[in-house]
């Protein structure tokens, strides 16, 4: 059996993989440079974590937020497999551990943001370990043309020089052709393989209504959608601000989320949102 479907029918349960899911492991597999643009809940983070588990390697995965670093790591070792995040919470007594389970091969993917991957002494002990591969996830955040650019994703150009042998695989869910050629760019990809899927979505309902009284239709849509996850798109940072105060007098749990925002009020947002301490979320496109 293929070592591919193998794994992915142990630890997944499914029996065949999305479209440029495949694709996109055999890249990762054959060490080869690759980027990778998905929607939303296309799949994309199986690409970099099902092949460590056939290669029997040590990958690393560079993701821009604590929480989702822990919810894929949570997932992870539900599921049977063994990964652990590296985050500015940890005391030193853990991050020792943590290294001491890593020099012993007890993990296949170590989950890092940039800043503590590229921040400290971090990097400079990853060198000394066998590491096969790393996994960008949010790459656009290196792109000054992208929407959520954030200047220590950057950095990440040492990559190149500090892991010459391992292959760099860059994800994104959102990223026009200026922003892909900026992420090969910034990244110094190496001929790499650049797969771009479908955003048809068909799981998604497009319904068109007239306008009339803004702040009382977007109340109607949050209170008939009541106790799921919604977000309110706008057009600008000021519409964000005014439809989320809006709404949070009428006793609604919401933010508003925008690149005007510091990194630390962005970040402190996705993780309430994902974490369903907030029902609704007021953005621009800087949400993703």
């Amino acid at each position: 059996m293929d070592p591919i479907f193998d794994m992915l029918s142990r630890y997944w349960g499914y029996d065949s993989l999305r479209p440029l899911q495949e694709e996109a492991i055999r890249c990762n597999l054959a060490g080869r440079d690759s980027l990778l643009v998905m929607p939303t809940g296309g799949g994309k983070s199986l690409t970099y974590q099902l092949p460590p588990l056939v290669a029997g390697s040590l990958d690393i995965v560079v993701s821009p937020l604590v929480a989702l670093m822990k919810d894929q790591v949570d997932g992870l070792r539900e599921a049977g497999i063994s990964a652990i995040a590296f985050d500015g919470g940890l005391s030193h007594a853990e991050r020792m551990k943590i290294r001491g389970e890593l020099e012993d091969g007890a993990h296949r993917l170590l989950f890092v943001s940039p800043e503590m991957l590229l921040g400290g002494s971090l990097l400079g002990f990853i060198r000394s370990l066998s590491i096969r591969a790393v996994a960008i996830d949010e790459a656009h955040c290196i792109s000054q043309w992208g929407h959520d650019f954030r200047t220590e994703y950057r950095q990440l150009a040492a990559l190149r020089d500090f892991l010459p042998g391992v292959s760099i695989h860059a994800c994104t869910a959102t990223a026009t052709p200026r922003v892909r050629e900026d992420i090969v760019r910034q990244l110094q990809l190496r001929d790499p393989e650049v797969m771009v899927g479908s955003f048809d979505r068909p799981n998604l309902t497009y319904r068109i209504r007239p306008r009339e009284n803004r702040k009382r239709q977007l109340l109607e849509e949050v209170r008939r959608h009541a106790g799921e996850a919604v977000i309110i798109y706008a057009l600008s940072r000021r519409d964000t601000e005014q439809i989320s105060e809006g709404l949070r007098a009428e006793g609604v749990s919401v933010a508003h989320y925008h690149a005007g925002l510091t990194r630390q009020e962005r970040d402190r947002i996705h993780e309430a949102f994902a974490r369903e301490r907030l029902d609704v979320v007021v953005a621009t496109v800087a949400f993703g």
